[in-house]
């Protein structure tokens, strides 16, 4: 809504629970009360030709991945490739600002060496990345679910 949800709604909004008596409170006998909350939006995590877009920084890419896997909000600003565990599942992602730049070695990548320096976990792991060097009996033997960025991240 741009500006409009701060120059109007907010100032709106807050002149009706301090019960001021204009417009639609005063026909519905509105004595005031309530509350609301007031959340700016993030930047989309796609741009129109439906690439991550490149306003979008790790944090905010991991929090949205955490969700659509776990239906639950992170509890914390994510700073690792290791997003989280949840229901015995560990979730990484290796993204741009967390691990370096594009090249396979850089850590966008999923190689020997960059699965060598994941924070470890001992069990099943999905793993975000822009592609991986294993074929599917490498992945099934390191208990890894890969998923290609951006291909693989939904969009709720």
């Amino acid at each position: 809504m741009g500006n409009h949800a701060v120059t109007h709604c907010v100032p709106r909004l807050q002149k009706v629970i301090d019960d001021e008596q204009g417009g639609i409170s005063q026909a519905v006998n509105w004595q005031g009360g309530g509350g609301f909350r007031f959340y700016r939006l993030g930047e989309t995590i796609f741009d129109e030709t439906e690439r991550i877009n490149p306003a979008v920084r790790f944090p905010a890419l991991a929090a949205h991945i955490w969700f659509t896997e776990t239906n639950t909000p992170l509890a914390a600003e994510a700073t690792s490739p290791l997003v989280g565990v949840h229901n015995g599942i560990a979730y990484y992602l290796l993204f741009n600002g967390i691990l370096g730049d594009r090249r396979p070695t850089s850590g966008n990548v999923l190689t020997s060496r960059v699965l060598r320096d994941l924070p470890p976990f001992d069990g099943p792991r999905v793993i975000y990345g822009e592609a991986t060097r294993f074929g599917s009996e490498r992945l099934q033997r390191e208990r890894v679910t890969f998923k290609q960025t951006p291909y693989s991240i939904k969009a709720r």
